[in-house]
């Protein structure tokens, strides 16, 4: 009996040992740079399943005490092999060497496949992808890249705004290193902030989005700096028709890389003598932008590390003008300038700890700053004999945001079938939405519009990415988030699931439901981005945006190529706009007394096949969308179409490479006309025994009840590469709006009067912003 009992203690105890568990965790990296590699995939052979890397390139996987067969893949990377017995925790850290294009690396068994990953709505493109496309004079544009995928559309000709499933420019979270970035425009809204040699990672999330994520309605665009080359220093830059850049990485000591990286526009130094020429010299002026990206991180060991980031960005447009007459013993001389400008600040210090295999956390300091200010001044000097007499004034408007956030993130990984995430963070807001100032030496100083507002912002979340069964996975999760202003706190509790279910034939099916809430708004009187855009907060009189959203959609992997195909229904309230006639610069009134609040709806349906790697790769996406609005002073009360409501929406992009050193893009795009307003008839107004009818009054049946022309345009890049002693060289030529398609900006009524007769003639009159455009550009690698 004794010995039956020992007998039985030891299988109890064997099958203890053969059944414990061990955690594989480290970080995956680019072996030529020492850049991590998010979302790479790390894939157990033996047991059919794995983990990826997060953000900041750290994976873990446990498994069995048992040999193990990891294969360890990367797009656009050589594959690597790993296999070793597992009998205790090991810390792995994997480098994987950058393939060509043309080998066309694909792993079957250790790739990511679309029809397993629990979350939809999802698009990630490679950055080199990004920078292969066509570009507007010159300039890549990571912005320009996104809104070629399917749900997303620009505002008008040529901008980087972003309009998502409906929603509006201020519904898109944007972060750069975690830091949100307010107004993501240079150049009036034609170029973005985004330098693309200083990028590592793009992900465009526009449903479904998991509990760490809040704040905004539409979409979050999160963009990862590089860290920094840590096997050797080098750089890469460019020189093309409106701007140059450059960009240096590298090792500072064993422990610490940085990178910085610059860009400059020049169109201030070409203009300038231009208008000088043309005005005698008696005028000046131009427009330039800038921005300036660096990052330093350091590792104090391997479970430890620090990371310190800055973005720095303005535009500024300005003119002067210095003129002088005389008039007997009279002489006069005149001063004007005018100055434009606004800009972003971000930072962000951060600290990765791996408390440990299993359990990865980061803690972030934040800070961003985004402000817009206008100038004026007048300065008239009149010396009459021995008599000056001065006068001088200057106006200036300004408005802006400030954030300081701080924000604890942890991953907590204790099985393949679990991938639980949690936190909170604080922001602290400073609203500005608008000072005039005037100054005189003649006037009493007057400050208008003063209404600076402070708030808090705050949330936590929990979710977790679990496989229930072999063939169905799904990730549940809640966001908690307030908001208080003045004596007003707003609170809501926002639940969101996604689920994965994949059928024998590989065909997946996937459906989820979110809730967002957006504590801020947007008021702004265009559509293209200007910087006249005021940031406001929700106040008692406010109530916070907030969105439900649903989508249901089918994702398989055809060979190379990625299929989905999703249909989504958004419905949006407490949507604000101004009230007919009203503007930023009315600020004798508070700005909420110059809103109306509304509600928005918007469904549709997205089809999207996407190849990320090869010779050809690239991407075909269509949207077939309905979007609406509908405010109660707007429109007598009743529903009509979103300005950008486009029934059909078709995008085709191609990269080819036919050998190394050499590759051929091409972007094409269509989409239905905007949706704008037009008289149906006009009467006579407070004239009506005139000859041409002054004073007529134009009369609309319904808002946006008519449609401009349908866009399309075809852009085309070729680019050559060669080796020199120093690095690489690239020289790329394109064409924006390849068979110069005079695509509408605006419409206008414009009327022709005929002398002889007194009679006139309406007609409809479209105005267009760009007809083919050249462009080269000088690229380096050293």
């Amino acid at each position: 009996m004794k010995k039956t009992l020992l007998l039985i203690l030891g299988c109890l105890v064997s099958n203890t040992i053969l059944a414990q568990s061990f955690t594989i965790s480290g970080y995956v990296k680019d072996k030529s740079t020492g850049e991590v590699l998010i979302g790479a995939n790390i894939y157990n052979a033996k047991k059919e399943n794995g983990a990826a890397s997060n953000s900041f390139g750290f994976f873990s996987y446990t498994t069995e005490a048992d040999s193990v067969e990891l294969i360890i893949s990367y797009i656009g990377y050589s594959v690597e092999r790993v296999t070793f017995l597992l009998k205790e925790d090991v810390e792995l850290n994997i480098e994987l060497v950058p393939g060509g294009v043309l080998e066309e690396i694909v792993v079957r068994a250790g790739e990511e496949r679309v029809e397993e990953v629990t979350q939809m709505s999802r698009v990630t493109i490679p950055i080199q992808q990004i920078k292969s496309m066509p570009r507007l004079l010159g300039e890549v544009d990571v912005l320009k890249a996104l809104q070629m995928i399917p749900g997303v559309q620009s505002g008008a000709e040529g901008s980087s705004g972003l309009y998502v499933r409906g929603g509006g420019p201020d519904q898109n979270l944007i972060l750069l290193d975690g830091v949100p970035v307010y107004n993501a425009s240079h150049l009036f809204g034609f170029v973005s902030v985004f330098n693309a040699d200083a990028i590592n990672n793009v992900d465009l999330v526009k449903g479904g989005f998991p509990a760490r994520y809040g704040g905004r309605l539409s979409s979050v665009i999160d963009i990862a700096l590089k860290e920094g080359n840590t096997e050797k220093f080098k750089g890469e830059g460019s020189i093309g028709l409106i701007s140059s850049k450059l960009t240096v990485d590298g090792p500072i000591s064993d422990k610490t890389t940085f990178l910085i990286s610059g860009r400059r526009t020049y169109i201030d130094i070409l203009a300038r003598p231009l208008i000088k020429a043309e005005s005698d010299g008696e005028e000046t002026g131009g427009y330039y932008f800038y921005d300036l990206n660096t990052k330093i991180n350091h590792r104090f060991s391997e479970k430890d590390r620090v990371y310190l980031s800055g973005y720095f960005g303005k535009d500024e447009a300005f003119a002067e003008s210095r003129t002088s007459d005389s008039f007997s013993s009279r002489n006069n001389e005149y001063e004007d300038d005018f100055g434009l400008e606004w800009g972003n600040f971000t930072t962000a210090l951060r600290w990765n700890h791996i408390y440990t295999p299993r359990l990865f956390g980061n803690v972030a300091l934040t800070y961003s700053r985004y402000q817009f200010d206008i100038s004026e001044r007048s300065y008239t000097k009149e010396t009459t004999g021995s008599v000056t007499k001065i006068d001088e004034s200057k106006i200036r408007y300004f408005s802006g945001i400030n954030d300081l956030a701080g924000k604890v993130d942890f991953e907590f990984i204790p099985s393949p079938e679990h991938h639980i995430r949690f936190g909170s963070s604080v922001i602290r807001h400073k609203f500005n939405p608008g000072v005039l100032a005037f100054k005189s030496n003649v006037e009493s100083d007057t400050t208008l519009g003063e209404q600076r507002t402070r708030s808090a912002e705050f949330f936590t979340y929990a979710e977790n990415d679990m496989q229930l069964l072999e063939n169905l996975s799904l990730n549940v999760g809640a966001h908690f988030s307030g908001f208080a202003v003045e004596e007003e706190i707003y609170t809501s509790f926002e639940p969101r699931v996604s689920f994965n279910y994949t059928l024998p034939s590989n065909l997946a099916i996937k459906g989820s439901y979110t809730k967002m809430t957006q504590y801020i708004h947007l008021l702004t009187n265009s559509g293209i981005g200007l910087p006249t855009d005021l940031w406001v907060p929700s106040t008692p009189k406010i109530k916070p945006q907030v969105s439900n959203q649903f989508a249901v959609g089918l994702a398989k992997n055809l060979d190379v190529i990625e299929m989905t195909l999703e249909g989504y229904y958004k419905k949006m309230e407490n949507l604000i706009e101004y009230e007919e006639g009203a503007t930023y610069l009315s600020i004798e009134d508070s700005w909420e007394d110059k809103v109306t609040v509304g509600e928005g709806e918007s469904y549709g349906a997205e089809l999207f096949f996407q190849k990320k790697y090869g010779k050809w790769n690239g991407w075909l996406g269509y949207t077939l969308s309905w979007n609406f609005r509908k405010f109660d002073d707007v429109n007598f009360g009743r529903r009509y179409p979103y300005k950008y409501d486009r029934r059909h929406d078709a995008n085709l992009v191609l990269v080819y490479t036919p050998r190394k050193g050499v590759e051929y893009s091409l972007g094409w795009v269509y989409g239905t006309g905007n949706a704008v307003s037009l008289p149906v008839s006009i009467y006579p107004g407070a004239y009506p025994d005139s000859r041409f009818q002054n004073g007529s009054v134009n009369y609309y049946d319904g808002r946006n009840g008519f449609r401009m022309r349908a866009y399309h345009r075809l852009d085309l890049s070729a680019s050559w590469t060669k080796p020199k002693r120093w690095g690489e060289r690239t020289w790329s030529v394109g064409l924006y709006n390849a068979y110069s398609r005079r695509n509408p900006f605006f419409v206008d009524i414009q009327t022709d009067y005929n002398f002889n007769d007194g009679t006139e003639e309406k007609k409809l009159v479209q105005y267009s912003l760009f007809p083919i455009i050249p462009s080269i550009m000088y690229s380096f690698k050293f």
